[in-house]
């Protein structure tokens, strides 16, 4: 009954969706505020019956129900406890349920929650809130359904791709869907005001935290993502440029582009097209990278579905919500009226340069991305476009992108003096430049990227603290804090980059028990090799000790792990993490003669990488928060003040 309940329960949200959109088109057009009244309370039982449906997948998985399809293909019974949880969204059908229902419970809280913005823009937001919701129903329950019945019940389930067990799985794919729908919200937001033609300061204000919220998840998804792959697959990179990770990069470029400009449109009122167009823009990534990731096209252990009409389904979707959206900005766009002017050199401008330099990035990538399968599809030819391309392509402007990072901030708005602005600037200029000169006298070897890298990151770890300078710090607003933390974190993570790319150092050996390894100042020893038994796992265990100069000796035990189920191996990295560096090893196969593959590296910095982009989410956050708080104290004083007249 349980599988039953929750196939009614998402028949019942689709219904509800289509109720919604049309109390939304109907009441836009013939002007009826009955209707506008009755889009609420319709939204939010929509949020709560797909959220019902979604539990209840969660409850099937969790009590290894193996009279359903999708819990024989993705579970099993001696699966632990964390990865039956997890594992409702590892897999196709139950990521889509994952996604619709986010979708769900967006809109729910947008009909909660949103006073600001005018009614009529409000009830169009919510209607295409609504009709994008209705195509991901349709795709679950023609093409997805995830509580399809399997007759004759199994013995048991064929488990979870043994790639998939790992607790990434539980925090790096629900991140992303919840940036992805606040990209969908922000889209929504966006036709809602190009529908009523509301295109101003306070749908920025209404729009500016959904977007934030989603940057903010999208950038945790993407740094989780990174680091999970970089223990997980054993191959000891932070980055391939595979295309799935393009996939979740490209909207994060969108998103970051967006932010910067709902920002200058919900504070000075400017860049009210460019607004429209990143929202547009930056749905659109997050609908092509699920076609990537869902389609079939890309083998890849990111990669999900092999279905082609599946594929051919979310085209369709993609096809339907940005071909109208497009279709809608052109014959909108005209009537926008044009926000506030500025100077070119203003805090504006760096922003517009900003957005230029991300959306040639977001270009840059996306023609990386999709020209192979382009071509493969025409033609029959397999190209590869992989990190030589990327590196060259996209380096130098995202370099050019830091260094206007750094100097925005330090613009006034609307016109600055560019004598005044280099004086502002001159000392993050001159820290950079003696950083560039200490690394090139003293390091050997670096590529100009790298050297150029970490110069900008020692001028730009500087400059994100100047719009502290000569403020009072108790009164200084929240959200200038979180710009603070995030441009830092931005210069963190650009020295692990740079540190990762130029100083790595790697060996690869056989060894037998007894030998020893060195590498930059480590020492290892190769103990023994010891059998181990997981809970549906069995294991070959390297037993290393690893010494860092006469420092402490520790322990480290790199795996070879054999999931039955899966008849899968993969590889258990060991990771060791000093403050300056990671040594990390990974046990290969063995020979007839005792000898074993074990390859080791030692990466001066790498956990910046990932410490850079936690700051980033927290900076983030805390400009979230400030912002917050900022309008809520608005919102009362109007009150007050309106109930005092």
């Amino acid at each position: 009954m349980i599988a039953e309940t929750g196939l009614i329960a998402l028949w019942l949200a689709a219904a509800l969706a289509l109720l919604q959109f049309a109390l939304g088109a109907i009441g836009l057009r013939a002007q009826r505020e009955d209707y506008y009244a009755a889009i609420r309370p319709v939204a939010v039982a929509q949020g709560l019956f797909v959220s019902l449906s979604f539990l209840l997948l969660i409850w099937l998985f969790l009590r290894s129900d193996m009279s359903v399809k999708l819990v024989v293909m993705n579970s099993a019974s001696v699966k632990p406890l964390l990865y039956k949880f997890a594992g409702t969204w590892g897999n196709h059908e139950g990521s889509m349920l994952l996604w619709v229902t986010v979708m769900g419970l967006a809109g729910a809280f947008i009909a909660l929650f949103e006073r600001s913005l005018k009614t009529r823009t409000l009830v169009a937001t919510l209607a295409a809130q609504a009709f994008i919701s209705l195509g991901f129903y349709a795709f679950l329950l023609v093409s997805s359904n995830p509580f399809e019945r399997m007759f004759p019940v199994p013995a048991d389930g064929q488990g979870l791709n043994p790639l998939l067990q790992d607790p990434g799985l539980a925090f790096h794919p629900p991140t992303l869907y919840f940036g992805y729908v606040g990209l969908s919200v922000a889209f929504s937001f966006a036709v809602g005001a190009m529908i009523t033609r509301d295109v101003g300061a306070d749908f920025a204000k209404a729009m500016r935290p959904w977007v934030l919220g989603a940057w903010i998840f999208l950038t945790l998804g993407i740094t989780a993502g990174s680091y999970w792959a970089y223990y997980e697959l054993g191959w000891g990179g932070w980055w391939f440029w595979d295309p799935v990770e393009n996939a979740s990069l490209m909207p994060w470029l969108a998103a970051t582009a967006l932010l910067h400009s709902v920002t200058v449109l919900a504070t000075r009122d400017s860049l009210r097209a460019w607004t429209l167009m990143l929202a547009v823009v930056a749905f659109s990534m997050s609908m092509i990278g699920t076609f990537l990731v869902r389609s079939g096209i890309l083998t890849s252990v990111h990669a999900f579905a092999v279905d082609p009409e599946r594929g051919s389904f979310i085209l369709a979707l993609l096809a339907i919500y940005i071909g109208g959206a497009m279709a809608l900005f052109a014959l909108r766009v005209g009537t926008v009226k044009e926000g506030k002017r500025f100077e070119l050199v203003s805090r504006e401008g760096a922003l517009v340069a900003n957005n230029l330099l991300l959306s040639v990035i977001l270009a840059l990538v996306f023609i990386g991305t999709l020209y192979p399968l382009l071509v493969e599809a025409v033609t029959g030819d397999k190209l590869s476009v992989g990190p030589p391309y990327f590196n060259l392509a996209t380096g130098p402007l995202a370099l050019m992108l830091v260094a206007v990072m750094a100097a925005g901030p330090l613009l006034r708005w609307r016109r600055d003096n560019p004598k005044a602005l280099l004086n502002r600037i001159s000392i993050p200029i001159l820290i950079a430049a003696a950083a560039l000169f200490a690394l090139a006298l003293f390091t050997t070897g670096m590529s100009i990227l790298a050297l150029l890298g970490l110069g900008l990151a020692a001028g730009v770890a500087v400059a994100s603290f100047a719009p502290l300078w000569k403020r009072n710090l108790r009164r200084t607003p929240l959200h200038t804090y979180g710009m603070v933390i995030a441009h830092f974190g931005i210069a963190v993570a650009l020295v692990g980059m740079a540190c990762e790319s130029s100083f790595t150092e790697e060996r690869l050996v056989a060894a037998q028990p007894g030998d020893e390894i060195a590498v930059n100042q480590w020492k290892l020893k190769f103990e023994a090799i010891e059998p181990m038994a997981g809970p549906n796992w069995t294991a070959l265990e390297a037993r290393m000790t690893a010494q860092y100069g006469d420092g402490a000796i520790h322990e480290i035990t790199p795996q070879n792990r054999m999931f039955a189920a899966a008849q899968t191996q993969t590889s258990e990295a060991a990771l060791l993490t000093r403050w300056n560096g990671q040594l990390y090893v990974v046990l290969g196969d063995g020979d007839s003669e005792g000898r074993w593959q074990i390859r080791v590296w030692w990466k001066p910095f790498v956990p910046l990488i990932w410490y850079g982009g936690i700051l980033v989410a927290l900076g983030g956050f805390l400009a979230m928060v400030g912002r917050l708080r900022r309008g809520y104290k608005q919102r009362k004083q109007r009150e007050y003040a309106e109930a005092t007249l």
